[in-house]
């Protein structure tokens, strides 16, 4: 895949820590059921992740929910079973956005939207 131009540059650290807030704004009502989720940045969806999800090499993808949402879990499942991963990916946020208020918002919604998943929803129920 080959990079495309990125207009706004954001720290990484800074970038986390908009992240951090986005969970940090949660209702309690969801963030004390998101415990056993890790919440990672990565710069860039991996060519295996994207091959995955069938997405052609000029779709960005925004963030990525891996895990059984929480709906489906069940006491009598086999055990191993991986904690879940939401994944944010910095680099396609940022050539979406032209401004780091637009940043801040993009975050907050990708964020929000893979808990989402977690939660059970579809795309088409997300809460905003």
């Amino acid at each position: 895949m080959s990079p495309r131009k990125r207009t706004l540059t954001i720290p990484e650290s800074e970038f986390q820590a908009l992240v951090q807030e986005a969970l940090d704004g949660l209702p309690d009502e969801y963030a004390k059921r998101i415990t056993n989720v890790a919440v990672v940045v990565e710069e860039e969806p991996s060519p295996e992740v994207l091959a995955d999800l069938e997405l052609e090499e000029d779709e960005d993808l925004l963030g990525l929910y891996q895990g059984l949402p929480i709906d489906k879990e069940s006491f009598f499942q086999a055990g191993g079973q991986l904690p879940a991963k939401i994944s944010i990916y910095r680099g396609p946020i940022l050539r979406l956005c032209r401004t780091k208020k637009e940043v801040v918002q993009e975050v907050r919604d990708t964020v929000v939207h893979e808990i989402g998943h977690h939660f059970g929803f579809d795309d088409d129920e997300m809460p905003y």
